[in-house]
């Protein structure tokens, strides 16, 4: 065990040793720390994202540091993390063990003051969820679950879903995605061919429509039905 104490120098098994532990003890605080602490980031990828970091600044900023160590144990630490990928994908259990499952913060309108306090979060910090979500009233809420990577999913009572053409039973026209022709003063010839136009149809509409010049344009679009739309450098 003498890999724990300080030393001036370490056999790359010992550096190996080191590797482990550290993934091991991070891995088991991650957990501890609950969903807020990683936010964002998977329990996995935030104590990747930790240890990495830390292991490769450290010969890089002390002379008396070799890149042995950091090599040896970035190497570990990348073969446990995919050995742990395999296990969460292949064995349930190792997946119920470090993944999180959701936490039922609200049902039916009602904030669950338990699940508040599982997922370790404050009454403000579901508020700010909802707000930047446009949830204005926590009672038209059927359900809110906070998930493994500290955001919410939330779902409306069907009441006070929004209106859309398919609960109208309307027609609606597909989806179309504009194509960019212009972006910052260059004219893209590749997207112009795709929509058969060329450079001098574009400068003809730019003078006749906008008043401009191609160089003058910030963001020039085109959607399906031939509605160019520009945007000029202000």
């Amino acid at each position: 065990m003498d890999f724990f104490q300080g030393q001036q120098t370490l056999t790359a098994m010992e550096w190996g040793l080191r590797a482990v532990v550290a993934y091991f003890f991070l891995v088991i605080v991650a957990r501890i720390l609950g969903q807020r602490a990683i936010s964002q980031l998977r329990l996995l990828d935030f104590v990747m994202a930790l240890v990495i970091g830390n292991i490769i600044a450290h010969p890089l900023s002390d002379e008396e540091l070799g890149l042995k160590g950091s090599v040896v144990t970035t190497t570990v630490l990348v073969v446990l993390y995919l050995a742990s990928l395999f296990s969460i994908l292949k064995w349930p259990a190792i997946r119920r063990l470090v993944n999180n499952k959701a936490i039922t913060v609200v049902q039916n309108g009602e904030i669950i003051y338990k699940g508040l306090n599982k997922a370790r979060i404050s009454i403000d910090v579901l508020l700010e969820e909802f707000r930047e979500k446009k949830v204005d009233d926590v009672k038209k809420v059927a359900l809110a679950l906070w998930e493994a990577n500290g955001n919410i999913s939330f779902f409306l009572d069907p009441k006070y879903e929004p209106i859309t053409p398919a609960s109208l039973q309307m027609n609606a026209e597909p989806f179309d995605m504009p194509r960019t022709i212009i972006k910052e003063g260059k004219v893209d010839k590749k997207e112009l061919k795709n929509i058969q136009k060329d450079e001098s149809w574009l400068v003809s509409h730019l003078e006749g429509l906008y008043q401009t010049e191609i160089k003058n344009v910030l963001l020039a679009t085109m959607d399906g039905k031939g509605n160019l739309k520009v945007f000029l450098y202000n």
